[in-house]
């Protein structure tokens, strides 16, 4: 049970760093940052992420337990998001606002779209610890690098729409406190068995995966199409294997 408390620990505190250090980034931004840097940002940890569950989560599970519970666990993780981002787009009801307002709107959105999505990220750092001490570590890395960009998109509406920047810092931390329960039920689930382990493992890359390529990357395109973002992609994918080599 210690074991399970201090992953869960790990977990509840990587979430509030990553968000906590993009709403303090956002505490000091007096004017919306442009929208080419913002885009590379977003590529960059959508490369991160993209190299984690490559590279680390996916053969680790296939190593574990085959291919065959691996891709399950995919299959699994993704649909599960995808139910997450269909109750947040239930949430977003009124889409006429204008001026701040809108803003403010905007920000709560993606605070509660940021605290489902901290689940299954949690998820993947539970299961990651109870697969080896290298591989919850090298996530806990990717995803609190993952969270600061997801921290600024949060934190900068809300401040622009009329929150204080006291107040939409401190959003920004709370959304990062379900990672803590993910990375419990993550290592409770994978505290079961080796097949579990890598079925957990295949969840958390399946929900990673959908999260880069059906959120990060789309939206990152939406905010700004050029070189510079697929630059940013391409250099996070180079430092999400270095990463995974050093750990």
């Amino acid at each position: 049970m210690e074991h399970i408390l201090k992953i869960t620990i790990v977990g509840l505190i990587s979430g509030i760093t990553g968000t906590g250090i993009g709403g303090l980034i956002a505490f000091f931004v007096d004017r919306k940052i442009s929208n080419r840097l913002l885009s590379s940002i977003l590529e960059f940890s959508a490369g991160l992420m993209t190299s984690v569950v490559c590279f680390e989560l996916v053969p680790e599970a296939v190593k574990i337990s085959g291919l065959n519970l691996t891709v399950i666990g995919i299959g699994l993780g993704i649909l599960v998001v995808i139910l997450l981002d269909d109750m947040v787009k239930r949430l977003d009801s009124v889409k006429n606002t204008k001026g701040n307002s809108g803003l403010l709107r905007t920000g709560i959105l993606v605070s509660i779209g940021l605290a489902l999505h901290n689940l299954p990220e949690g998820f993947a750092v539970g299961s990651g610890f109870e697969a080896s001490v290298k591989l919850g570590i090298t996530l806990t890395i990717i995803i609190v690098i993952h969270d600061v960009p997801e921290g600024i998109a949060m934190a900068l509406p809300m401040k622009i729409g009329g929150f204080s920047a006291k107040k939409a810092f401190l959003l920004t931390v709370l959304s990062g406190v379900p990672m803590g329960l993910g990375a419990f039920v993550g290592a409770v689930l994978g505290h079961v068995s080796q097949q579990f382990i890598a079925l957990c493992l295949g969840f958390a890359g399946g929900a990673m995966l959908y999260v880069v390529f059906g959120e990060l990357i789309p939206e990152s395109k939406r905010i700004y199409v050029g070189r510079m973002s697929s630059v940013g992609n391409i250099l996070g994918i180079v430092c999400g294997i270095i990463i995974t080599m050093l750990n």
